[in-house]
């Protein structure tokens, strides 16, 4: 090899995956692919089995490992239709991007138009790897680390524990008011259950020491303060936080048990710290409204998704109404590609609402369509020339 040409790089695992029903054809990159974005699921254990060791750098050890996370079909079926008898056609950039962050740990940061489908990417990974219900950490503009990681809820708990201690004093024959300042009684009246007032966040959850990675979905962070971004640096780098409020009990609680952003899920956190075990696959969206810091950029894999073309709509259309994709549907998709290139700001659900209304039977279909599209396709920014 001559000495300017760079050293070939070894494929992750000894052997590539063998393809599985429904998925695409194998060309060169799809030979390390384990997500290959078809949205067919993966059968069971292929993708752990897949998965090559983290790099060195970004090898956790949180334990002990929790059981697997509950899923939910009816979302993803809400979210992106039934799993469809023909496998959805790949992108190859995409596919590309989640695989290379799935091997590297590292967060992907999916920039594009809205509407063109960069939450809904969370929900294609998890459905098509088996990874559980999609954590999803919606953002605004007073977002705080903290809102993602947990949430403490100090007065419920100091109105507990006036009502038990009052409780208790009526019982002993006595007239006491709420908890006083020192008296250790009070103090362990008041500790006793701080994991029922403890509820993990989105972020927090999937930090959590899970065997397999769980998928977050941070969204719209471009919708955040402006420090949040550069909050997210510590906890995403290191894969492991701390609760201050399980600091102050350790000594006493070394293991407390608390609730999850799962529908009644609980863990048990040891000592106050949080570490995870497989750093979980992190889907960053951003409709490009701000710039990030380059520091948070540098820990992100960065991707632009494109507006859908024909063929993705159709295969959007029919993924939601396989039994009704005909001629209408499909002129109904040409419309929309000439109304999209005229005007900005038009999403793949408006053209659903679209097909919804023309193949439902709820109107007449020769009857003031044209004035119905306007609505439904609202116009919401003029293309440039």
């Amino acid at each position: 090899m001559a000495a300017d040409e760079p050293p070939e790089v070894p494929s992750p695992r000894d052997a590539p995956m063998p393809a599985g029903p429904g998925d695409a054809a194998p060309d060169a990159r799809a030979a390390w692919w384990i997500y290959r974005g078809t949205g067919r699921p993966l059968p069971q254990g292929r993708f752990a089995a897949a998965l090559p060791p983290p790099p060195p750098w970004r090898a956790f050890d949180g334990g002990p490992p929790l059981p697997p996370p509950p899923g939910d079909e009816r979302d993803l079926v809400r979210r992106l239709g039934p799993v469809s008898a023909r496998p959805r056609p790949a992108d190859p950039a995409e596919v590309d991007a989640v695989n290379a962050a799935v091997f590297l740990r590292r967060p992907l940061l999916v920039t594009g138009e809205p509407g063109v489908g960069k939450s809904t990417l969370a929900y294609r990974i998890t459905r098509e790897l088996g990874l559980g219900r999609v954590l999803r950490w919606p953002i605004g503009s007073r977002s705080t680390l903290r809102d993602g990681l947990y949430e403490y809820d100090a007065i419920g708990r100091a109105q507990d524990a006036a009502t038990g201690r009052g409780a208790l004093a009526r019982q002993a024959g006595e007239l006491s008011e709420a908890p006083v300042e020192g008296d250790p009684d009070s103090a362990a009246l008041t500790d006793a259950g701080v994991g029922h007032y403890l509820r993990l966040g989105p972020l927090g959850t999937a930090l959590l020491p899970h065997e397999l990675p769980r998928v977050l979905l941070i969204d719209e962070l471009d919708k955040s303060d402006i420090d949040l971004p550069n909050d997210l640096l510590d906890v995403l780098e290191e894969g492991e936080y701390g609760i201050t409020e399980l600091f102050r009990v350790s000594a006493r609680e070394p293991v407390v048990k608390v609730h999850t952003a799962d529908p009644d899920g609980t863990a048990d956190i040891v000592r106050g710290r949080v570490r995870c075990r497989a750093f979980p696959i992190v889907v960053i969206t951003s409709n490009g409204e701000r710039e990030f810091p380059p520091a948070f950029l540098r820990r992100c894999l960065q991707f632009s998704m494109r507006e859908p073309d024909e063929t993705r709509l159709a295969d959007i259309v029919a993924a939601h109404f396989a039994e009704r994709s005909d001629e209408r549907t499909r002129r109904l998709v040409r419309s929309f590609l000439e109304h999209r290139s005229s005007h900005r700001g038009l999403a793949a659900d408006q053209l659903l609402n679209a097909v919804y209304l023309a193949t439902s039977g709820a109107r007449d279909p020769d009857t003031g369509w044209e004035r119905l599209l306007d609505l439904i396709w609202q116009r919401l920014e003029v293309a440039p020339e």
